[in-house]
């Protein structure tokens, strides 16, 4: 079986029954992997994809928002935000500098201006629920698995959590 739309095309289940799709999205700078999946194609409903393509086709809208989300966790001393950004610190030191993309004087506004936005990943078959819908992942070294941050957006693009993912 397979669903087709008008952003992703054809999706074809595999014989599980789950549907898969990859593509590289550009936006300013940055080339971020948007995945879309889900373990079941009969989960997925067309609103779910349109609202999946509409996230994507906004993503340097959703980076912003997201980015002052975490800007609003900063004041909170044990968020997660507030976490990433001292673990940052203590893990560049005095080489922190040479990583951020702008040097303001307020470390964790630099840092989170510094962020790479490395992935996105839909969850298609959570769609309206109470679930993550898709889940961002940002690094400010790009090349790191370990130290990112993942934020959870639900369908309507709204930031419901960020967490690190040590």
């Amino acid at each position: 079986m397979a669903i087709e739309h008008d952003y992703f095309g054809v999706l074809s289940s595999g014989p599980d029954g789950a549907i898969f799709w990859t593509e590289r999205v550009e936006f300013g700078d940055q080339s971020v992997t948007v995945d879309l999946t889900a373990p079941d194609q009969d989960d997925v409903s067309s609103a779910a994809l349109d609202a999946a393509a509409g996230l994507i086709g906004d993503i340097e809208a959703l980076d912003a928002v997201v980015r002052r989300a975490m800007l609003a966790e900063v004041d909170d001393r044990t968020s997660e935000v507030t976490e990433y950004v001292l673990q940052q610190q203590e893990a560049y030191g005095d080489e922190l500098e040479d990583v951020l993309v702008d040097v303001s004087g307020d470390a964790a506004v630099d840092i989170i201006r510094s962020l790479s936005l490395s992935s996105m990943t839909i969850l298609a078959d959570e769609h309206g629920g109470s679930e993550p819908f898709a889940v961002l992942e940002y690094a400010l070294d790009a090349d790191s698995t370990d130290d990112v941050l993942l934020v959870n957006l639900g369908s309507d693009g709204s930031v419901m959590s960020v967490m690190s993912a040590d």
